[in-house]
């Protein structure tokens, strides 16, 4: 087990925007051009499981993870099945202004991969999370700007 920090990366838009956006839907899942097929299951008010096929460490592979959200604060997500199954982790959301500060916190691990890559596995998805986020998180908040006037 590897614990990962991330922390003081930053979305050009507010808080509340940033929640709406990524627990949009469509339109966020659009983004993500690491997975695909995603299936979707309610658990409870504030938990789902997501389903889906993940590119990651140079491979398709099926995943599922269970994710709650409690807005506007945080999004702990544990890994069930695929290349990190048994990490957890948070997402922690902080407001600045206009902007929306996010670190992560968390243990990675991983049943199939060596431990010294499983580190590096954790790092490349949150850097592919946020790097096709952040951008349509921008272009999303610029667009509702100009509409608002």
């Amino acid at each position: 087990m590897v614990y990962v920090k991330d922390e003081g990366s930053e979305f050009e838009a507010p808080t509340d925007f940033v929640w709406k956006y990524i627990f949009g839907g469509e339109g966020h899942d659009a983004a993500h051009k690491t997975t695909r097929n995603p299936k979707f299951k309610k658990v409870s008010d504030i938990t789902i499981e997501y389903g889906s096929e993940r590119y990651l460490r140079g491979k398709w592979a099926p995943d599922r993870l269970r994710i709650t959200m409690v807005e506007p604060i945080s999004v702990t997500t544990e890994w069930i099945d695929g290349i990190l199954a048994g990490s957890k982790f948070v997402y922690v959301y902080s407001p600045k202004g206009e902007k929306t500060r996010i670190d992560v916190y968390g243990e990675f691990t991983s049943k199939t991969l060596p431990p010294g890559e499983v580190e590096a596995a954790a790092r490349e998805f949150l850097e592919s999370e946020f790097n096709a986020d952040a951008p349509a998180i921008k272009a999303e908040y610029e667009k509702a700007k100009k509409s608002r006037g």
